[in-house]
């Protein structure tokens, strides 16, 4: 509420002259605006809904030893990624040699770079796929374009140090780069400890 304080005494002085106008000082009563603060504040806090935490979905593939149920994938096309500690990426193409000759050390910039690198490789390579182009048609879409990086699969093997944001990381590389078969699965013990003895552990 504001009041005005006409200051009290006489407008002018009495006798010849200007007459002087009246000092007048508004003063504003902030207390029933900090009242509606608190009040409003009040109804915030009771009326707000309480964020849970969300986590990511994520499809996984049914175990299973019989080789009729599991994926096939040719060894050209693959692509292997293991997640290690301190965000450090390693890869290696098709089958891990057995001297580990192959087994390569990257960052998230560098496995980007290999990813698009490999997948034009096995489109480059592509020289027809029969079954997959009859379904690409049925679907009414392009067969070539449908088909010709199908042999390209990316296998991503977390190690125990990976953090989560390093795997959500590496699957939004995925998504970026349009890696259409990608996989996540159990990091080997011969891969276990190429990483760890490039880690020094």
């Amino acid at each position: 509420m504001a009041s005005i304080d006409t200051g009290g005494g006489d407008s002018h002085k009495k006798g010849p002259g200007v007459k002087k106008a009246k000092k007048l000082s508004t003063r504003v009563d902030m207390t029933p605006m900090v009242d509606l603060g608190f009040l409003l504040i009040t109804f915030f806090i009771f009326t707000a809904t309480m964020s849970s935490p969300v986590g990511m979905d994520l499809n996984m593939p049914k175990d299973t030893n019989k080789d009729e149920e599991q994926t096939k994938a040719k060894q050209s096309g693959a692509l292997t990624v293991m997640l290690g500690k301190d965000n450090n990426v390693y890869y290696y193409e098709g089958e891990l040699a057995p001297d580990g000759s192959n087994f390569k050390q990257t960052t998230f910039k560098g496995i980007r770079d290999e990813i698009i690198r490999k997948r034009k490789e096995v489109i480059a390579a592509y020289t027809g796929n029969a079954a997959c182009e009859e379904k690409a048609r049925e679907k009414g879409k392009d067969p070539r374009k449908s088909c010709e990086d199908e042999d390209f699969i990316v296998v991503i093997k977390p190690t125990a140090n990976a953090t989560y944001k390093n795997t959500v990381d590496i699957l939004d590389e995925m998504t970026i780069n349009n890696v259409r078969r990608f996989a996540m699965v159990k990091i080997a013990d011969t891969e276990k400890e190429l990483v760890e003895a490039t880690e020094g552990k």
